[in-house]
């Protein structure tokens, strides 16, 4: 008589930084009957419903400071925790994984309430407010960071990297016009670009071109300046699907810090420039920074003290380096973990496939 596949349900909405490692976890599980939980209108009522059956519960953050609109979100929390329970009841499933955010609370509280395993994957330096309100309630916490344990003294971590999307992990030629030979300059601000990041590079790009450089600039979709500027070795689109392709030829990168871009710099071994997201959730995003400048793959500037002429004068300085190039770029794969995927799925059976019937 044939066994029932194990049941999983994964709890990954709002971002890439949240959807793609889950993702790539999940593909890593095909054995699994897997389905998922979300949140209507975001991104995964987008990439998942073609994947895996999606549950969506109306719950939301809470980023601002204690008033009416706080018990509303916590009572949308309540509510989001018993229907979760009953779907994990009602649909037998055996486990629940999380990349964190906010859908991760309902999630675990759900899982926890019914003595069922929860892993949690936690992929910034310092950890959301989730993660280290909910920790102790997990199996244990798949981390991105060595660092981030430090932050998680009651919770068992484990250092499993963050998966990354398989492009990544595979050779990807670039299919731009760029002459073989000639440093290459990314600049992304992740998939919805960066406003105030574009406008400091349009003033260098004359600088850059001048010495002989070729500039990939993924502006994002916001930028109404975005085609302000225009030259045979400059390339500005709104979104690239290819970004593996880019990173992997580019000379070094000015980037955000997210940590999806980060694992994504460190398996591309690419040295890189980082101007952390001054406005992201507790300024996780510098912590990360911090991490990539400790090991020496990254420069990092503070967007409010970074100048054009500073960041200029640091990538002409970069060019002219290849010796810093070469040490900035082993350091990055230092960081690296390109198995991560299948490190996180391991964890996953683990716990889910020595629970307690």
């Amino acid at each position: 008589m044939a066994t029932k596949p194990t049941k999983l349900l994964i709890a990954a909405s709002g971002t890439g930084g949240h959807l793609f490692p889950a993702i790539a976890t999940a593909e890593q599980l095909k054995d699994y009957h897997i389905e998922w939980l979300g949140v209507p209108n975001r991104m995964e009522t987008q990439l998942i419903p073609s994947r895996y059956p999606l549950h969506t519960i109306p719950i939301e953050g809470f980023q601002q400071r204690f008033g009416l609109g706080t018990i509303r979100i916590f009572s949308k929390i309540i509510s989001s925790v018993f229907q979760v329970r009953r779907l994990l009841q009602e649909q037998q499933f055996q486990g629940v994984f999380t990349t964190g955010g906010y859908i991760a609370a309902p999630a675990i509280i759900a899982a926890k309430s019914l003595g069922l395993p929860a892993i949690l994957h936690e992929s910034n330096a310092l950890p959301g407010k989730v993660t280290r309100w909910l920790a102790p309630w997990c199996s244990t916490v798949a981390i991105g960071f060595d660092k981030t344990a430090t932050y998680l003294k009651n919770a068992p971590s484990m250092n499993v990297g963050t998966p990354v999307r398989a492009e990544f992990l595979r050779r990807a030629p670039l299919d731009l016009p760029v002459p073989p030979g000639v440093p290459l300059i990314a600049i992304t601000g992740g998939s919805q670009g960066a406003v105030a990041v574009n406008r400091l590079v349009r003033q260098c790009v004359p600088a850059w071109v001048a010495a002989g450089a070729w500039i990939f600039h993924q502006t994002g979709d916001n930028d109404p300046e975005a085609k302000e500027f225009e030259h045979p070795q400059y390339f500005a689109v709104p979104f690239y699907d290819n970004m593996a392709g880019v990173l992997q030829r580019a000379t070094v990168a000015i980037a955000r810090a997210g940590a999806g871009t980060l694992t994504e710099l460190a398996i591309t071994q690419t040295p890189s420039i980082l101007i952390p997201y001054p406005f992201a959730a507790e300024n996780h995003q510098a912590y990360n920074a911090e991490v990539f400048a400790d090991a020496g793959g990254a420069i990092v500037h503070q967007q409010a003290k970074l100048t054009p002429e500073i960041l200029k004068t640091t990538v002409l300085d970069l060019l002219a380096d290849p010796q810093r190039l070469e040490q900035m770029a082993q350091s990055a794969a230092s960081l690296a973990i390109p198995d991560s995927d299948l490190r996180l799925a391991k964890l996953v059976r683990q716990f889910l496939e020595t629970a307690p019937k």
